[in-house]
This record gives structure tokens, C-alpha cells and sequence, in this order.
């Protein structure tokens, strides 16, 4: 993996972090589907970890509580 491999799954993750908190998604498969609309495609790289997967999760609740 490379630096700018890392990058891009970094800014992956904060798109994700950023589209789960709008409240439009409810789950983190919804959020990778955006991901990969709006054309980024290590979209499923980006989200395979636990800790990814979680954090996006748990945005999605928190956002469609409010």
C-alpha cells in the first residue's frame, strides 16, 4: 500500500463519516451504495475494517435519532 493508496482510503472514510451523518442513511451499506454513486471506488476497501464499519454505524444511529 502506498501513501497516496492510504489517502484515498482516509478521505473514503470521511466521506462515509460525513454522508452517514446527514440522517439520509440508515445502515453502512446504504452509506458504501453513496460512496460508490458518487464514484469512489475503494469505497468497500475503505469500509472493510471493524473499526470503519462501527464508527459509520454508529453515525447513521446517532443521525437518525435526531
Amino acid at each position: 500500500m502506498t501513501v497516496q493508496d492510504d489517502r484515498g482510503l482516509q478521505a473514503a472514510r470521511a466521506r462515509a463519516y460525513t454522508l452517514a451523518e446527514t440522517g439520509k442513511f440508515h445502515t453502512i451499506n446504504d452509506v458504501q451504495q453513496a460512496l460508490i454513486a458518487e464514484g469512489w471506488p475503494n469505497a468497500a476497501e475503505a469500509l472493510s475494517g471493524d473499526y470503519a464499519r462501527e464508527a459509520v454505524s454508529e453515525r447513521c444511529r446517532v443521525a437518525q435519532a435526531h
